[in-house]
């Protein structure tokens, strides 16, 4: 456990140039919550992509949230290439 969270931690590109993304390191090793398939990450919306649910998980702070309430359904007709948009199917109260 210690020398794989030396790893991403190595790999992580701490300290350089903030952003809201997360070490590519860290993207590798994470996987839906739903289908348990692996994530890529999209640089256009910053946030985790599940292809195999079309659901994208937004990431806060540097931190993925994986939680299945907090990911958005992607629009079906858009191409994986683009712009990685989802559209808003939370209830928000």
């Amino acid at each position: 456990m210690r020398r794989t969270a030396a790893s991403l931690l190595r790999h992580s590109g701490i300290g350089g140039g903030g952003g809201g993304g997360i070490p590519e390191a860290l993207a590798d090793a994470l996987v839906c919550p739903l289908s348990k398939k692996p994530l890529r990450y999209c640089e256009s919306s910053g946030s985790l992509v599940s292809d195999a649910v079309g659901v994208s998980f937004p990431i806060d702070d540097g931190i993925p949230c994986l939680v299945p309430k907090d990911g958005k359904l992607l629009d079906h007709d858009q191409d994986k290439s683009e712009d990685c948009g989802a559209k808003d199917s939370s209830h928000r109260q």
